[in-house]
């Protein structure tokens, strides 16, 4: 598939700061004037006037914004929050977040904050390499959500999409095997079980007609022992795709270089990285490592300035071979999951991502049982891991434990269960039992 704007996914990106200057300048005078949340906010911080907050260039003396503040500012008078800056009638979609990692957020969006979503998402899924024509099935049950938006998104690149939703695995396998997809999209979970279900009965969804898996919803896509699994799994390549809920769906695509998934919201989205402990700046340059923010550049519903993803990321910088030149991101876990153990960040999708390194002896599947309640825990961690069916386990627990502690600097308690004994997902899988 072409790119969806070539003149801007293969500008520069070094040029990038000078095209979302303008841009900045005018949603920060935006905010001052609709937005009351933002108004106050800024005002608090010692910036009166939308004059007073500088050029984009100064972004990172303004206050970060938390989730939990947007939360804290809805009412039943106000469901949406007081950073809602579009009038009833303007508004012409409202989205709620999946909630999962909280109450659910109403996401509003004008029709030009539709149609940048739509555009966004589409450029994201172009660079998997899908070409018009070709028949998509999908399994999220996206309606409510704001992962809707990508739906719309099939239908700009020209795809044949059969929607088939969660909940029926038989459903999806008849369609696939029926209406010949050459394409699937689903979560890294589903498909690791999709793949599983299919061996157990028999069925070689391997040689089916899905030549493309596009995986996204949650970090595992991009572990190479995970991809490796899927990919041997589907007989399909495997590619990524990320968004962030209250920014924008599908805001970053991999490409099938697969080095990372590529910004996919240039002139919509400004990015920064940050120091997920301290909020300080870090420079956006090859293997740097923090924290994602974001802030709209063109939003009219809801824009959020400085928006604290919690998605921890490394950064892979420079032309691709596709011709892309926007950075991309690998998704090492999310900050609001992450465990402290005896002062080591200790992020789940990084555990199973050492683990998996014992394939095929391991499943793929894995779950920590912390023994205390909150992110602080004394080791050694307590980690189930699903052994293959047949596999030889002698020493694998050893095995396993030592690498984790030579990898990620933390000391397991490994327990070796049985395979399909841990729970699978149609959606996101939680690799974190609540003590």
């Amino acid at each position: 598939m072409p790119m969806v704007d070539p003149e801007i996914e293969s500008a520069p990106w070094e040029s990038q700061a000078q095209s979302d200057a303008p841009l900045y300048l005018q949603q920060i005078e935006y905010l001052f004037e609709r937005s009351r949340f933002y108004r106050g906010k800024l005002e608090r911080a010692g910036f009166a006037t939308h004059g007073a907050v500088g050029g984009l260039e100064a972004i990172a003396a303004l206050p970060l914004t938390e989730k939990d503040e947007l939360r804290a500012s809805r009412s039943a008078e106000e469901p949406i929050g007081a950073q809602l800056t579009a009038k009833r009638e303007e508004i012409a979609r409202i989205y709620s977040t999946s909630g999962t990692t909280g109450t659910p957020s109403f996401i509003p969006l004008t029709p030009g904050d539709l149609e940048v979503w739509v555009r966004t998402s589409a450029r994201s899924y172009a660079a998997s390499g899908i070409v018009r024509g070709e028949r998509l099935v999908s399994t999220y049950n996206a309606g409510p959500f704001v992962a809707g938006a990508a739906l719309g998104a099939f239908d700009r690149l020209g795809l044949c999409h059969i929607p088939v939703g969660s909940g029926n695995t038989e459903r999806l396998m008849t369609a696939i095997e029926l209406l010949k997809p050459t394409v699937a999209v689903l979560t890294p979970s589903y498909a690791l079980h999709l793949a599983e279900w299919a061996r157990e009965r028999g069925k070689d969804l391997a040689s089916s007609s899905v030549k493309r898996v596009l995986v996204a919803g949650e970090p595992g896509g991009g572990e190479p022992a995970m991809r490796a699994k899927l990919e041997a799994g589907w007989g399909a390549s495997v590619t990524e795709a990320m968004g962030i809920g209250d920014i924008s769906v599908s805001l970053w695509g991999e490409c099938e270089q697969k080095q990372g998934m590529h910004f996919s919201g240039r002139g919509f989205v400004h990015v920064e990285l940050v120091d997920p402990e301290t909020g300080a700046a870090r420079p956006i340059v090859d293997g740097a490592e923090g924290e994602l923010v974001l802030t709209h550049l063109v939003n009219r519903s809801a824009p959020l300035l400085r928006f604290r993803t919690r998605d921890h990321v490394r950064l892979n910088v420079g032309r691709c071979a596709c011709g892309r030149t926007s950075p991309r991101v690998r998704c090492i876990g999310r900050t609001d999951d992450m465990l402290i153990v005896r002062g080591v960040n200790v992020f789940p999708s990084a555990v199973r991502e050492v683990v998996n390194e014992f394939q095929p002896a391991v499943g793929g599947v894995i779950v920590i049982r912390p023994r205390a309640k909150g992110v602080r825990q004394e080791p050694p961690l307590p980690v189930g891991v699903e052994v293959a069916p047949g596999a030889d386990v002698e020493g694998l627990e050893e095995r396993i434990r030592g690498r984790l502690r030579e990898k990620l600097l933390v000391t397991t308690e490994i327990e070796l269960l049985p395979a399909g004994s841990l729970p699978r997902s149609e959606y996101k899988s939680k690799l974190v039992e609540k003590a």
